[in-house]
């Protein structure tokens, strides 16, 4: 019986495996002359201490030779795609410009003013990518940013791909309007086009350092998690595997030509009824200002295409990250969410944490095994909880969210060089809040202290021990002291509910303690309305009250949690045809819910 379970196990494992090592492969035509990886370009930032790989295509068997500053390596163009490849020795950080020069066949290119110093990643979603010129303290910020040492470079919305791309797509280097495809030496002008957590970070990063920051900018906006995941690691977990072959299987069928003759079909309806409505409008002797359809003109939206839309497997990945696998980096920073916390939808909090796990795990296998990550958890928007509609506004998929990003990244091992960084406190009634500068400088807190060493820059962690029912509450323990927001004595944001799964808004107070070191690392929460309280939850909403920090550092948000373990709704997988219908279901029941208990707490029922 056994012998039989274990062949069931291979035979599923060995199904699950094959459909990942499967992808789809684009035609690939060799260069008619040399060429360089897109990622290369003149003003670029290298990263130091490292090897340093160049690499591109040629006509097979054209011999390549390439320059970098005072050393000379040189490669064959070989295999089928004409691919060549050299590298040199790591380097120190410099300032000192450097030419990097290859020449094959009757061709030359010359790239200039190339420095080393240290490459970050900025990826996500729109969050990620929102710029310095929209947040607040913008020219502020802008007219300090004379920073010759420091460099951009974009990769933008719409070079995702179903394909693992070999190399970038020119359209999407910082627009297919944009002449100018070298990287940015970031000035007051430049620097307002740049991302602007990005530009927080490194500019504070050079500055700190004295050394030359690259910052590359991939983030997508609209990007679903299931995109930024490399693609070979869903071969790693039973359902991302499955629900990889579903995407390949959605692929396989879609056909641009149905696709365009339904669009022509559609505007061919559509310009009909115009045309009668302009006919009826002249019968009458009326002039009305009709709106004329758009004729299609041939193109497609990468969201129109399964495997290719940013919301697909990998598909983010593919085009405009693994894409320069083999350039060094220093680490990544990440800032997404909101696309996998919508309500009926997209919320799927375990399969999160999973698809967390493995894209951290995926780029460390793609970029260095002890890369650096530091996940900006999903931001604060919309209408803010307060105690008027605590109840409401508790019922949150966006907590959920931010709980499998900080548990996902958990998962991923070492902790030495991770790190979760809450942004819930950071509220604005918008869907891109503008308190991007906050979030900047903690992500480059952390770097300095964890990455770099610079103790005396102040970055702490701390968390939740333990949490036991004592005297008709529950009492929480601490890890590092808890204090409020401008050390005042209210502790808001906690809930407490007891078997039922039913939160009410709680009190929170610290105990008394004679002992100066553990003061504040204790808080008992409690409410009238919860008699025998089970569990406890943290700054649990979209845009949670919550303001708790760690030691009462201003930056040092304490991490939203919950003891329970309910999940948000039953959590269905993307394969499921009625799965929004059943999330749908499930979220009016328990937003009943919420709402009930607002109304027994303040009294109206």
């Amino acid at each position: 019986m056994k012998f039989l379970s274990l062949i069931v196990a291979l035979t599923f494992s060995i199904l699950s495996f094959l459909p990942v090592l499967a992808a789809p492969t684009k035609p690939w035509v060799v260069p008619e002359t040399l060429k360089v990886h897109g990622i290369f370009r003149s003003h670029m930032v290298i990263q130091r201490d490292e090897p340093i790989s160049v690499w591109g295509w040629a006509p097979v068997d054209t011999e390549v030779e390439v320059t970098f500053g005072k050393n000379i390596a040189t490669s064959k163009a070989a295999g089928e795609a004409g691919r060549w490849e050299v590298k040199f020795d790591p380097q120190a950080a410099t300032s000192v410009p450097q030419t990097l020069s290859v020449r094959g066949g009757n061709t030359t290119i010359r790239l200039e003013d190339i420095l080393i110093g240290d490459v970050w990643v900025m990826n996500g979603q729109s969050n990620m990518a929102f710029g310095l010129k929209a947040v607040y303290q913008a020219g502020f910020e802008s007219a300090q940013a004379h920073l010759q040492h420091m460099r951009h470079f974009k990769i933008q919305a719409g070079a995702e791909s179903e394909y693992v791309e070999a190399d970038l797509n020119e359209d999407f280097i910082f627009g297919k309007d944009v002449e100018d495809k070298n990287w940015r030496v970031v000035t007051p002008e430049t620097s307002l086009d740049m991302g602007a957590i990005g530009f927080i970070f490194g500019s504070r990063l050079q500055r700190a350092l004295q050394i030359p920051i690259g910052i590359i900018d991939n983030s997508r906006g609209g990007a679903s998690i299931e995109s930024l995941v490399p693609r070979h690691k869903f071969a790693d977990d039973p359902r991302a595997a499955e629900y990889l072959e579903w995407v390949d299987g959605r692929r396989a069928e879609f056909s641009f030509e149905d696709f365009h003759k339904a669009q022509m079909d559609k505007w061919k309806a559509a310009e009909e009824r115009y045309q009668k409505e302009l006919a009826a409008d002249k019968a009458k002797g009326v002039k009305k200002k009709r709106r004329r359809p758009n004729k299609p003109d041939g193109s497609i939206r990468t969201w129109s295409v399964p495997g290719r839309s940013p919301s697909d497997a990998a598909a983010c990945y593919n085009g405009m990250f693994g894409v320069f696998k083999g350039l060094n980096i220093k680490g990544v920073a990440f800032h997404q969410g909101f696309n996998n916390a919508m309500m009926n939808t997209s919320c799927k909090p375990s399969f999160y944490r999973s698809l967390m796990k493995l894209m951290v795990e995926g780029w460390r296998e793609d970029f260095g095994e002890n890369l650096p990550v530091a996940i900006i958890g999903l931001c604060a928007g919309g209408e803010a909880q307060t105690p008027i509609n605590f109840e409401e506004k508790g019922f949150s998929s966006a907590a959920y969210i931010r709980e499998s990003q900080r548990l996902g990244l958990l998962d991923a091992g070492d902790e030495a060089q991770t790190i979760f960084i809450p942004a819930y406190d950071q509220k604005i009634p918008q869907l891109h809040t503008k308190k991007k500068k906050e979030l900047g400088l903690r992500a480059a807190r952390w770097a300095l202290r964890e990455v770099y060493g610079m103790e005396q820059v102040v970055w702490e962690t701390g968390g939740l021990i333990s949490a036991e029912p004592k005297d008709g509450g529950i009492l929480l323990t601490f890890d590092k002291p808890m204090r409020v927001d401008d050390f005042g004595s209210e502790v808001e944001g906690f809930s407490i509910a007891d078997h039922s799964g039913t939160y009410y808004m709680a009190q929170a107070v610290y105990p008394e303690n004679k002992d100066k070191n553990e003061r504040f690392k204790k808080i008992m929460v409690s409410s009238p309305l919860v008699t025998e309280p089970v569990s406890v939850r943290y700054a649990w909403s979209r845009a949670p009250m919550g303001n708790l920090k760690i030691n009462g550092i201003p930056w040092q948000p304490l991490y939203s949690f919950r003891t329970d373990k309910i999940d948000f709704s039953p959590e269905v997988t993307h394969q499921d045809p009625e799965g929004g219908k059943k999330n749908s279901v499930a979220v009016k029941l328990l937003k009943s819910q919420a709402a009930e208990a607002l109304e027994t707490r303040l009294g109206k029922k």
